[in-house]
Protein backbone atom coordinates (compact mmCIF):
# COMPACT_ATOMS: atom_id res chain seq x y z
CA UNK A 1 0.00 0.00 0.00
CA UNK A 2 1.51 3.45 -0.92
CA UNK A 3 -0.23 4.51 2.45
CA UNK A 4 1.96 2.20 4.24
CA UNK A 5 5.07 3.54 2.12
CA UNK A 6 4.47 7.06 2.98
CA UNK A 7 4.43 6.40 6.45
CA UNK A 8 7.69 4.11 6.18
CA UNK A 9 9.57 7.17 4.92
CA UNK A 10 8.19 9.56 7.33
CA UNK A 11 9.19 7.56 10.13
CA UNK A 12 12.77 6.96 8.80
CA UNK A 13 12.56 10.87 8.43
CA UNK A 14 10.94 12.24 11.22
CA UNK A 15 14.08 9.51 13.23
CA UNK A 16 16.74 11.86 11.29
CA UNK A 17 14.87 14.67 12.22
CA UNK A 18 14.93 14.53 15.97
CA UNK A 19 18.94 14.35 15.80
CA UNK A 20 18.63 17.32 13.17
CA UNK A 21 15.93 20.19 13.21
CA UNK A 22 16.51 21.34 9.64
CA UNK A 23 14.78 18.42 8.23
CA UNK A 24 11.46 19.62 8.95
CA UNK A 25 11.02 21.13 5.49
CA UNK A 26 11.11 17.62 4.29
CA UNK A 27 9.20 15.85 6.52
CA UNK A 28 6.35 18.81 5.74
CA UNK A 29 6.97 17.75 1.85
CA UNK A 30 6.00 14.18 2.42
CA UNK A 31 3.31 14.27 4.75
CA UNK A 32 1.81 16.69 2.10
CA UNK A 33 2.11 13.81 -0.63
CA UNK A 34 1.46 11.21 1.61
CA UNK A 35 -2.06 12.71 2.42
CA UNK A 36 -3.30 12.67 -1.92
CA UNK A 37 -2.24 8.93 -1.02
CA UNK A 38 -5.60 6.80 -1.43
CA UNK A 39 -5.54 3.43 0.38
CA UNK A 40 -5.23 -0.30 -1.61
CA UNK A 41 -8.59 -0.42 -3.74
CA UNK A 42 -8.14 -4.08 -4.37
CA UNK A 43 -10.72 -5.29 -1.79
CA UNK A 44 -12.40 -3.70 1.21
CA UNK A 45 -10.49 -0.93 2.22
CA UNK A 46 -10.74 1.17 5.62
CA UNK A 47 -13.98 3.31 4.51
CA UNK A 48 -15.95 -0.17 3.55
CA UNK A 49 -14.81 -0.64 7.26
CA UNK A 50 -14.80 2.78 9.08
CA UNK A 51 -16.95 5.24 7.13
CA UNK A 52 -16.37 8.03 5.33
CA UNK A 53 -14.60 9.33 8.60
CA UNK A 54 -11.50 7.53 8.13
CA UNK A 55 -10.95 9.46 4.77
CA UNK A 56 -11.73 12.56 5.86
CA UNK A 57 -9.79 12.89 9.41
CA UNK A 58 -6.98 10.37 8.91
CA UNK A 59 -4.07 10.27 11.90
CA UNK A 60 -0.79 9.79 10.17
CA UNK A 61 2.35 10.82 12.36
CA UNK A 62 4.41 9.49 14.96
CA UNK A 63 2.03 11.28 17.48
CA UNK A 64 -0.86 9.69 16.32
CA UNK A 65 -0.28 6.21 16.09
CA UNK A 66 1.38 3.66 18.40
CA UNK A 67 2.30 0.66 16.08
CA UNK A 68 4.59 -1.13 18.60
CA UNK A 69 4.72 -2.75 21.86
CA UNK A 70 6.64 0.00 23.19
CA UNK A 71 5.54 2.62 20.59
CA UNK A 72 6.43 4.92 17.26
CA UNK A 73 10.38 5.64 18.83
CA UNK A 74 10.93 1.83 20.54
CA UNK A 75 11.45 3.78 23.67
CA UNK A 76 8.16 4.19 25.58
CA UNK A 77 7.73 7.68 24.87
CA UNK A 78 5.36 9.49 22.22
CA UNK A 79 7.03 12.66 20.03
CA UNK A 80 5.12 15.86 20.06
CA UNK A 81 5.21 16.36 16.24
CA UNK A 82 3.21 19.52 16.42
CA UNK A 83 4.36 20.90 19.21
CA UNK A 84 0.49 21.61 20.20
CA UNK A 85 -0.43 18.87 21.90
CA UNK A 86 -2.44 18.43 25.51
CA UNK A 87 -2.87 14.96 26.99
CA UNK A 88 -5.47 13.69 29.58
CA UNK A 89 -4.55 14.52 33.26
CA UNK A 90 -7.66 14.19 34.86
CA UNK A 91 -10.23 10.83 34.46
CA UNK A 92 -11.01 7.78 35.98
CA UNK A 93 -13.13 4.60 34.78
CA UNK A 94 -16.41 6.58 35.31
CA UNK A 95 -15.49 10.24 33.62
CA UNK A 96 -12.97 11.79 31.34
CA UNK A 97 -12.91 8.94 28.48
CA UNK A 98 -13.73 9.45 25.56
CA UNK A 99 -15.23 5.55 24.80
CA UNK A 100 -14.91 2.51 27.32
CA UNK A 101 -15.12 -0.73 25.16
CA UNK A 102 -15.98 -4.23 26.80
CA UNK A 103 -13.66 -7.20 26.65
CA UNK A 104 -13.93 -10.89 26.96
CA UNK A 105 -10.97 -11.37 29.17
CA UNK A 106 -7.55 -10.03 30.26
CA UNK A 107 -4.51 -10.16 28.57
CA UNK A 108 -1.19 -8.56 29.30
CA UNK A 109 -0.99 -6.93 25.80
CA UNK A 110 -0.73 -3.16 25.04
CA UNK A 111 -3.30 -1.46 22.39
CA UNK A 112 -1.77 -1.12 19.39
CA UNK A 113 -3.21 1.93 17.31
CA UNK A 114 -2.40 2.95 13.33
CA UNK A 115 -4.77 5.30 11.85
CA UNK A 116 -8.79 4.49 13.10
CA UNK A 117 -7.97 1.22 13.86
CA UNK A 118 -7.06 -0.13 17.92
CA UNK A 119 -5.98 -3.63 18.05
CA UNK A 120 -5.62 -6.10 21.18
CA UNK A 121 -5.14 -9.60 22.15
CA UNK A 122 -7.79 -11.50 24.02
CA UNK A 123 -8.77 -14.55 25.39
CA UNK A 124 -12.21 -16.12 25.63
CA UNK A 125 -13.02 -19.13 28.30
CA UNK A 126 -15.71 -21.35 27.74
CA UNK A 127 -18.03 -21.36 30.40
CA UNK A 128 -19.22 -24.66 30.03
CA UNK A 129 -17.97 -26.30 33.35
CA UNK A 130 -17.92 -29.62 31.43
CA UNK A 131 -15.26 -28.46 29.17
CA UNK A 132 -12.64 -27.37 31.23
CA UNK A 133 -9.45 -25.37 29.94
CA UNK A 134 -11.39 -24.62 26.57
CA UNK A 135 -11.80 -21.67 24.99
CA UNK A 136 -10.07 -19.58 22.05
CA UNK A 137 -7.77 -16.62 21.44
CA UNK A 138 -9.11 -13.68 19.99
CA UNK A 139 -7.28 -11.08 17.34
CA UNK A 140 -9.77 -7.61 18.12
CA UNK A 141 -10.03 -4.56 16.09
CA UNK A 142 -11.74 -1.70 17.29
CA UNK A 143 -13.18 1.63 15.45
CA UNK A 144 -11.09 4.53 17.23
CA UNK A 145 -13.36 7.23 16.64
CA UNK A 146 -16.35 5.66 18.87
CA UNK A 147 -14.85 2.47 19.95
CA UNK A 148 -16.87 -0.30 18.03
CA UNK A 149 -15.90 -3.57 17.44
CA UNK A 150 -15.22 -3.67 13.83
CA UNK A 151 -13.91 -7.60 13.51
CA UNK A 152 -13.29 -10.10 16.18
CA UNK A 153 -10.79 -13.48 15.04
CA UNK A 154 -10.75 -16.49 16.70
CA UNK A 155 -6.75 -16.42 15.97
CA UNK A 156 -5.84 -19.82 18.12
CA UNK A 157 -5.38 -23.19 16.92
CA UNK A 158 -5.75 -24.70 20.57
CA UNK A 159 -2.08 -26.03 20.29
CA UNK A 160 -0.57 -27.51 23.52
CA UNK A 161 2.43 -27.88 24.37
CA UNK A 162 4.05 -31.52 25.90
CA UNK A 163 1.51 -33.85 26.58
CA UNK A 164 -1.30 -31.34 25.90
CA UNK A 165 -0.55 -29.34 28.77
CA UNK A 166 -2.54 -26.37 30.37
CA UNK A 167 -5.59 -25.09 28.54
CA UNK A 168 -6.28 -23.33 25.15
CA UNK A 169 -5.78 -20.23 26.40
CA UNK A 170 -3.51 -20.65 29.10
CA UNK A 171 -0.73 -22.60 30.34
CA UNK A 172 -0.07 -21.37 34.29
CA UNK A 173 -1.69 -19.30 36.45
CA UNK A 174 0.88 -16.40 36.17
CA UNK A 175 -0.76 -15.33 33.13
CA UNK A 176 -2.53 -16.22 29.59
CA UNK A 177 -1.19 -17.12 26.01
CA UNK A 178 -2.93 -13.39 24.99
CA UNK A 179 0.10 -11.98 27.13
CA UNK A 180 2.26 -10.25 23.69
CA UNK A 181 1.28 -7.15 22.15
CA UNK A 182 0.58 -7.63 18.33
CA UNK A 183 2.05 -5.28 15.69
CA UNK A 184 1.75 -3.43 12.43
CA UNK A 185 3.63 -2.32 9.79
CA UNK A 186 0.73 -0.26 8.47
CA UNK A 187 -0.38 -2.74 5.62
CA UNK A 188 -0.91 -5.81 8.07
CA UNK A 189 -1.39 -6.58 12.23
CA UNK A 190 0.56 -9.68 13.28
CA UNK A 191 -0.56 -10.92 16.12
CA UNK A 192 1.29 -13.39 18.32
CA UNK A 193 0.05 -15.87 21.32
CA UNK A 194 2.66 -17.46 23.87
CA UNK A 195 1.05 -20.97 22.68
CA UNK A 196 3.31 -20.20 19.16
CA UNK A 197 0.20 -18.90 17.10
CA UNK A 198 1.59 -16.33 14.62
CA UNK A 199 -1.28 -14.62 12.68
CA UNK A 200 -1.74 -11.48 10.39
CA UNK A 201 -4.67 -10.17 9.30
CA UNK A 202 -5.09 -7.16 6.97
CA UNK A 203 -7.35 -4.35 8.62
CA UNK A 204 -10.52 -5.52 7.34
CA UNK A 205 -9.99 -8.49 9.01
CA UNK A 206 -8.90 -10.90 6.63
CA UNK A 207 -6.59 -13.77 7.52
CA UNK A 208 -3.23 -13.34 5.13
CA UNK A 209 -1.76 -15.97 7.04
CA UNK A 210 -0.49 -18.15 10.11
CA UNK A 211 1.80 -20.30 11.56
CA UNK A 212 2.72 -21.57 14.99
CA UNK A 213 6.47 -21.57 16.52
CA UNK A 214 6.21 -24.37 18.61
CA UNK A 215 5.18 -26.66 15.46
CA UNK A 216 7.81 -25.39 13.05
CA UNK A 217 10.93 -25.40 15.65
CA UNK A 218 9.51 -27.53 18.63
CA UNK A 219 7.63 -26.89 22.16
CA UNK A 220 9.58 -23.44 23.92
CA UNK A 221 11.25 -24.54 27.07
CA UNK A 222 10.35 -21.47 29.74
CA UNK A 223 9.01 -22.08 33.23
CA UNK A 224 6.14 -19.90 32.81
CA UNK A 225 4.52 -18.74 29.51
CA UNK A 226 6.40 -17.01 26.76
CA UNK A 227 5.28 -13.82 25.93
CA UNK A 228 7.86 -11.96 23.73
CA UNK A 229 6.12 -9.51 21.46
CA UNK A 230 6.90 -9.51 17.96
CA UNK A 231 9.02 -6.78 16.01
CA UNK A 232 7.84 -5.44 12.47
CA UNK A 233 10.86 -3.20 11.17
CA UNK A 234 11.82 -2.16 7.58
CA UNK A 235 9.47 -4.74 5.68
CA UNK A 236 10.61 -7.59 8.35
CA UNK A 237 9.11 -9.32 10.92
CA UNK A 238 11.35 -10.90 13.79
CA UNK A 239 10.53 -12.62 16.90
CA UNK A 240 13.13 -14.13 19.43
CA UNK A 241 12.89 -16.89 21.40
CA UNK A 242 15.78 -16.91 24.04
CA UNK A 243 14.82 -20.30 26.43
CA UNK A 244 16.42 -23.13 28.21
CA UNK A 245 18.92 -26.14 26.80
CA UNK A 246 16.63 -28.70 28.65
CA UNK A 247 13.30 -29.57 28.75
CA UNK A 248 10.93 -27.58 31.20
CA UNK A 249 7.84 -29.72 33.28
CA UNK A 250 8.03 -32.08 30.58
CA UNK A 251 8.20 -29.98 27.73
CA UNK A 252 10.77 -29.32 24.93
CA UNK A 253 14.07 -31.27 24.17
CA UNK A 254 17.53 -31.68 25.38
CA UNK A 255 19.93 -28.75 23.94
CA UNK A 256 17.04 -26.70 22.42
CA UNK A 257 18.34 -23.51 21.27
CA UNK A 258 18.01 -19.90 21.73
CA UNK A 259 17.25 -18.55 18.19
CA UNK A 260 16.16 -14.99 16.28
CA UNK A 261 13.41 -15.86 13.67
CA UNK A 262 13.07 -12.96 10.73
CA UNK A 263 9.71 -13.53 8.81
CA UNK A 264 8.49 -12.07 5.58
CA UNK A 265 5.88 -10.33 6.85
CA UNK A 266 4.14 -10.87 3.66
CA UNK A 267 3.46 -14.52 3.78
CA UNK A 268 5.24 -15.58 7.14
CA UNK A 269 7.86 -17.29 5.64
CA UNK A 270 11.36 -17.84 7.39
CA UNK A 271 13.93 -15.69 6.07
CA UNK A 272 16.79 -16.91 8.32
CA UNK A 273 16.92 -18.77 12.44
CA UNK A 274 20.14 -17.25 13.91
CA UNK A 275 21.03 -19.27 17.26
CA UNK A 276 21.75 -17.07 19.96
CA UNK A 277 24.32 -19.05 21.98
CA UNK A 278 24.93 -18.08 26.08
CA UNK A 279 26.31 -19.66 29.02
CA UNK A 280 23.61 -18.56 31.37
CA UNK A 281 22.21 -21.62 33.13
CA UNK A 282 18.49 -22.67 33.88
CA UNK A 283 16.03 -20.21 34.15
CA UNK A 284 18.63 -17.64 33.62
CA UNK A 285 18.70 -18.27 29.57
CA UNK A 286 14.79 -17.39 29.73
CA UNK A 287 14.10 -14.13 28.48
CA UNK A 288 10.46 -12.46 27.92
CA UNK A 289 12.01 -9.22 26.45
CA UNK A 290 11.15 -7.84 22.72
CA UNK A 291 13.55 -7.37 19.89
CA UNK A 292 14.68 -3.53 19.20
CA UNK A 293 15.46 -2.22 16.19
CA UNK A 294 18.22 0.95 16.36
CA UNK A 295 20.47 2.23 14.14
CA UNK A 296 21.01 -0.64 11.30
CA UNK A 297 20.96 -3.09 14.16
CA UNK A 298 18.97 -5.36 16.12
CA UNK A 299 18.95 -5.50 19.79
CA UNK A 300 18.26 -8.04 22.33
CA UNK A 301 18.44 -8.77 26.28
CA UNK A 302 18.90 -12.12 27.65
CA UNK A 303 20.71 -15.15 28.73
CA UNK A 304 22.88 -12.91 30.97
CA UNK A 305 23.81 -10.52 28.20
CA UNK A 306 23.00 -7.94 25.79
CA UNK A 307 23.86 -8.55 22.51
CA UNK A 308 23.58 -6.24 19.07
CA UNK A 309 22.80 -8.41 15.51
CA UNK A 310 22.67 -7.87 11.50
CA UNK A 311 18.99 -6.99 10.87
CA UNK A 312 19.93 -9.04 7.18
CA UNK A 313 21.02 -12.31 8.79
CA UNK A 314 20.83 -12.45 12.21
CA UNK A 315 24.65 -12.45 12.61
CA UNK A 316 26.17 -11.13 16.07
CA UNK A 317 28.05 -7.80 15.90
CA UNK A 318 28.42 -7.33 19.45
CA UNK A 319 28.36 -8.78 22.75
CA UNK A 320 28.09 -7.27 26.59
CA UNK A 321 27.69 -9.29 29.84
CA UNK A 322 26.89 -10.17 32.23
CA UNK A 323 24.90 -8.82 35.07
CA UNK A 324 25.23 -12.30 36.48
CA UNK A 325 29.42 -12.96 37.39
CA UNK A 326 30.00 -16.79 36.18
CA UNK A 327 26.70 -17.18 35.64
CA UNK A 328 26.24 -17.94 39.49
CA UNK A 329 22.55 -17.14 39.75
CA UNK A 330 20.11 -19.82 37.95
CA UNK A 331 17.05 -18.68 38.02
CA UNK A 332 17.50 -14.94 36.31
CA UNK A 333 14.86 -14.99 33.94
CA UNK A 334 14.85 -11.51 32.17
CA UNK A 335 11.58 -9.59 31.33
CA UNK A 336 12.37 -5.80 30.78
CA UNK A 337 13.52 -4.96 27.16
CA UNK A 338 16.69 -2.76 25.86
CA UNK A 339 15.97 0.89 25.86
CA UNK A 340 18.58 3.61 24.07
CA UNK A 341 18.87 6.91 25.11
CA UNK A 342 21.64 9.29 24.65
CA UNK A 343 24.40 6.72 23.83
CA UNK A 344 23.86 4.08 25.81
CA UNK A 345 21.67 0.87 26.22
CA UNK A 346 19.93 -0.40 29.35
CA UNK A 347 19.97 -3.93 29.98
CA UNK A 348 17.85 -4.01 33.63
CA UNK A 349 19.16 -7.23 35.55
CA UNK A 350 16.34 -9.06 37.23
CA UNK A 351 15.23 -10.10 41.18
CA UNK A 352 16.66 -6.17 42.83
CA UNK A 353 19.81 -6.89 41.07
CA UNK A 354 20.90 -3.47 39.35
CA UNK A 355 20.59 -1.57 35.62
CA UNK A 356 23.34 -1.72 33.27
CA UNK A 357 24.23 1.31 30.64
CA UNK A 358 26.00 0.00 27.46
CA UNK A 359 27.52 1.94 25.15
CA UNK A 360 26.52 2.21 21.94
CA UNK A 361 28.73 1.51 18.79
CA UNK A 362 30.37 -1.60 20.09
CA UNK A 363 32.13 -4.54 18.30
CA UNK A 364 33.09 -7.87 19.55
CA UNK A 365 32.55 -9.29 22.58
CA UNK A 366 33.14 -7.37 25.71
CA UNK A 367 32.45 -7.90 30.02
CA UNK A 368 32.94 -6.24 33.17
CA UNK A 369 34.07 -2.35 32.74
CA UNK A 370 34.95 -2.87 29.24
CA UNK A 371 32.07 -1.23 27.37
CA UNK A 372 29.93 -0.21 30.09
CA UNK A 373 29.20 3.18 30.76
CA UNK A 374 27.94 2.67 34.17
CA UNK A 375 25.77 0.71 36.38
CA UNK A 376 23.27 1.11 39.49
CA UNK A 377 25.01 -0.92 41.81
CA UNK A 378 26.01 1.96 44.19
CA UNK A 379 21.79 2.70 44.32
CA UNK A 380 19.50 -0.12 45.18
CA UNK A 381 16.32 2.47 44.47
CA UNK A 382 17.24 1.55 40.80
CA UNK A 383 16.35 -1.94 39.72
CA UNK A 384 13.62 -3.46 37.01
CA UNK A 385 12.80 -7.05 37.55
CA UNK A 386 9.58 -6.58 35.21
CA UNK A 387 9.03 -3.09 34.08
CA UNK A 388 10.93 -2.11 30.84
CA UNK A 389 12.59 1.55 31.40
CA UNK A 390 10.82 4.72 29.57
CA UNK A 391 13.68 7.12 27.44
CA UNK A 392 11.94 10.29 27.52
CA UNK A 393 12.92 14.01 26.72
CA UNK A 394 16.66 13.28 27.09
CA UNK A 395 15.95 10.94 30.34
CA UNK A 396 15.56 7.65 31.58
CA UNK A 397 12.67 6.99 33.52
CA UNK A 398 13.21 3.30 35.53
CA UNK A 399 10.17 1.92 37.69
CA UNK A 400 10.95 -0.52 40.06
CA UNK A 401 8.64 -3.10 40.70
CA UNK A 402 9.85 -4.30 43.60
CA UNK A 403 11.16 -1.01 45.27
CA UNK A 404 8.17 0.33 44.79
CA UNK A 405 9.70 3.62 42.92
CA UNK A 406 10.15 5.78 40.10
CA UNK A 407 12.94 7.16 39.23
CA UNK A 408 14.24 10.13 36.73
CA UNK A 409 18.22 9.12 35.76
CA UNK A 410 20.83 11.13 33.80
CA UNK A 411 21.92 9.15 31.19
CA UNK A 412 24.81 10.31 30.79
CA UNK A 413 26.25 9.17 34.41
CA UNK A 414 22.96 7.32 35.65
CA UNK A 415 22.73 9.74 38.58
CA UNK A 416 19.50 10.20 40.00
CA UNK A 417 17.34 13.37 39.49
CA UNK A 418 14.59 12.79 41.36
CA UNK A 419 12.94 9.76 42.81
CA UNK A 420 9.36 9.14 44.35
CA UNK A 421 7.78 6.11 45.51
CA UNK A 422 4.65 5.05 44.24
CA UNK A 423 1.61 4.40 46.38
CA UNK A 424 -1.01 1.66 47.64
CA UNK A 425 -0.27 -1.93 48.21
CA UNK A 426 -0.34 -3.52 44.00
CA UNK A 427 2.64 -3.81 42.57
CA UNK A 428 3.47 -1.07 39.34
CA UNK A 429 4.53 -3.66 36.53
CA UNK A 430 3.23 -1.73 33.85
CA UNK A 431 5.98 -0.27 31.61
CA UNK A 432 6.47 3.63 31.87
CA UNK A 433 5.10 5.79 29.25
CA UNK A 434 5.86 9.72 28.34
CA UNK A 435 4.51 12.48 26.59
CA UNK A 436 3.53 15.97 26.95
CA UNK A 437 5.47 16.46 30.04
CA UNK A 438 3.86 13.34 31.74
CA UNK A 439 4.61 9.71 32.33
CA UNK A 440 2.20 7.01 32.76
CA UNK A 441 2.07 4.05 34.83
CA UNK A 442 -0.82 1.59 35.65
CA UNK A 443 -0.52 -1.10 38.96
CA UNK A 444 -2.22 -4.59 39.13
CA UNK A 445 -5.61 -2.89 40.42
CA UNK A 446 -5.89 -1.17 37.18
CA UNK A 447 -4.46 2.26 38.90
CA UNK A 448 -3.20 4.54 36.42
CA UNK A 449 -0.45 7.01 37.76
CA UNK A 450 0.03 10.29 35.94
CA UNK A 451 3.31 12.09 37.02
CA UNK A 452 5.08 14.90 36.40
CA UNK A 453 7.99 14.29 34.27
CA UNK A 454 9.78 17.83 35.47
CA UNK A 455 9.61 16.74 38.83
CA UNK A 456 7.98 13.84 39.81
CA UNK A 457 4.76 15.66 41.43
CA UNK A 458 1.90 12.92 41.41
CA UNK A 459 -0.68 14.76 39.14
CA UNK A 460 -3.46 12.20 39.61
CA UNK A 461 -4.22 8.81 40.85
CA UNK A 462 -7.04 7.31 38.04
CA UNK A 463 -9.07 3.89 39.44
CA UNK A 464 -9.58 2.46 36.09
CA UNK A 465 -10.74 -1.46 37.18
CA UNK A 466 -12.56 -3.04 39.42
CA UNK A 467 -12.20 -3.54 43.21
CA UNK A 468 -10.42 -6.96 43.29
CA UNK A 469 -8.61 -6.53 39.95
CA UNK A 470 -5.37 -7.48 41.51
CA UNK A 471 -3.29 -8.92 38.07
CA UNK A 472 -3.71 -6.05 35.40
CA UNK A 473 -0.47 -6.02 33.35
CA UNK A 474 -1.18 -3.72 30.17
CA UNK A 475 1.69 -0.80 29.40
CA UNK A 476 -0.48 2.38 28.11
CA UNK A 477 -0.40 3.39 24.46
CA UNK A 478 -0.32 7.24 23.51
CA UNK A 479 -1.66 8.36 20.31
CA UNK A 480 -2.16 11.39 19.55
CA UNK A 481 -4.29 13.67 22.17
CA UNK A 482 -4.99 10.11 23.48
CA UNK A 483 -4.59 7.52 26.09
CA UNK A 484 -5.54 3.86 25.38
CA UNK A 485 -5.84 1.83 28.90
CA UNK A 486 -6.76 -1.70 28.58
CA UNK A 487 -7.85 -3.65 31.95
CA UNK A 488 -8.69 -6.65 32.87
CA UNK A 489 -12.55 -5.86 31.47
CA UNK A 490 -12.27 -2.66 29.37
CA UNK A 491 -10.69 -0.88 26.73
CA UNK A 492 -10.58 3.00 27.20
CA UNK A 493 -10.07 5.95 24.66
CA UNK A 494 -9.28 8.85 26.94
CA UNK A 495 -8.43 12.46 25.22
Amino acid sequence: MLEAACWRTYDLVMRSFYANPRFFSLVVFLLAGCAKVSVNKNGPTESDVLGEASKTDPVDSQEGNWMNWRGPLYNGSSPNDSGARTLPTKFDEDKGYKWKAPLPGSSAATPIIFNNYVFVSSILQSKDLKQKGTGTLLAMCFDRKGGDLLWERQAGSGYRPGSGDGADYMLDSKSNYASPSAVTDGERVVFFFGNGDLVSYRFDGKEEWRRNIQKDYGDFCFQWTFSSSPTLHEGKLYLPVLQRNEMVHGRGKPNSPSYLLCMDPSNGKTIWRHTRSSNAKKESLESFGTIIPHEGQLLVAGGDVLTGHDPSTGKEIWRWGTWNPNHKQEWWRLVPSPVVGSGVILACAPKKAPVFAARLGLKGTHEGKSGLVWDTASNETLTSDVPTPLYYDGKFFILSDLRKSLSRVDPKTGSVEWSITLPGKYKWRSSPTGGDGKIYTMNHNAEVLVISAKDGEVLHLAKMGGAYDDNTRSSIAIAGNELFIRTNENLYCID
